[in-house]
């Protein structure tokens, strides 16, 4: 989860929301990213969404079996769905997201019966988590 928090300090230094991720492969990171929809100007560039697509090149597959996602705030509906279908074994995430969470705050959307079931973790250093997102959006509201 730290690798996660250092994407995520750099979503922020580029004033994006300070949400990364990194995905694990027998123990060794094989992807990392932070949130980039401002920068690319896309709606899929969450970053466990692209470290979802870097570890796929990486390991030459869109199944993901092996795979375990850290990302410093918990998935939206989009990210959860993507976990779904690209077979991401564990979900361990930071900080809740009452807005739009879909691992437990919103809605446990992994929790359904779909082909796959991701074991999910939260809470892991949310407290740091949550310190850049509140931090980041009083500092957005000044400007």
């Amino acid at each position: 989860m730290k690798a996660a928090l250092e994407q995520a300090k750099k979503a922020a230094s580029m004033d994006e929301v300070p949400v990364g991720a990194v995905v694990v492969y027998q123990d060794k990171i094989i992807a990392r990213a932070y949130n980039k929809r401002e920068h690319d100007q896309s709606f899929h560039s969450h970053a466990e969404f692209l470290a979802m697509m870097k570890a796929s090149k990486k390991i030459g597959s869109w199944r993901l079996e092996d795979c375990d996602v850290y990302v410093t705030m918990e998935p939206c509906p989009m990210c959860a769905g993507a976990m779904i279908q690209a077979r991401i074994r564990n979900l361990y995430y930071g900080a809740k997201d009452p807005k739009a969470g879909v691992a437990g705050s919103v809605m446990n959307l992994l929790s359904y019966s779909f082909n796959h079931q991701i074991h999910v973790e939260s809470g892991i250093m949310a407290q740091e988590s949550q310190i850049l997102i509140k931090q980041f959006f009083k500092e957005l509201r000044k400007k």
